[in-house]
């Protein structure tokens, strides 16, 4: 794997924030819009998996990254379960409902192939590499 100098480099920050703009596109529709709780979860969730990403690369360790790549995937789940939530309410169109959890499966496997890569790396992480 290259070394990666910003997170914004990271391919599963990209698909994150691709996700994170699909699920506040679909926020708005009316339906969901007036369904002000599920609405805000569901915000907070696809944003915490970018959020979490970037703040775990900028504190520049490995094991502190790979805690923060894990929470990162847990709301990438908690995302699916508000998604589901939402096609069941007949928020969603069958499409968007597939798009979506296609999009949370795709990056929590990128999350922890990520993860185990870290985990199994003798790289301990940006603060502790020698100039």
């Amino acid at each position: 794997m290259a070394t990666i100098k910003r997170f914004e480099d990271l391919e599963v920050l990209r698909k994150a924030r691709e996700l994170d703009n699909i699920i506040y596109k679909l926020s708005k529709k009316e339906r969901l819009s007036k369904d002000f709780d599920l609405k805000r979860q569901a915000l907070r969730s696809s944003g915490s998996i970018m959020d979490n990403i970037a703040e775990g690369f900028e504190r520049g360790g490995k094991g502190e990254f790979v805690q923060f790549l894990s929470i990162s995937k847990g709301s990438a789940g908690e995302l699916r379960s508000q998604i589901y939530r939402s096609s069941d309410r007949e928020y969603l169109s069958a499409e968007e409902f597939a798009n979506v959890n296609a999009r949370c499966e795709e990056i929590s496997k990128m999350l922890q192939g990520f993860m185990d890569y870290l985990q199994n790396s003798t790289i301990k992480g940006s603060k502790y590499l020698k100039e």
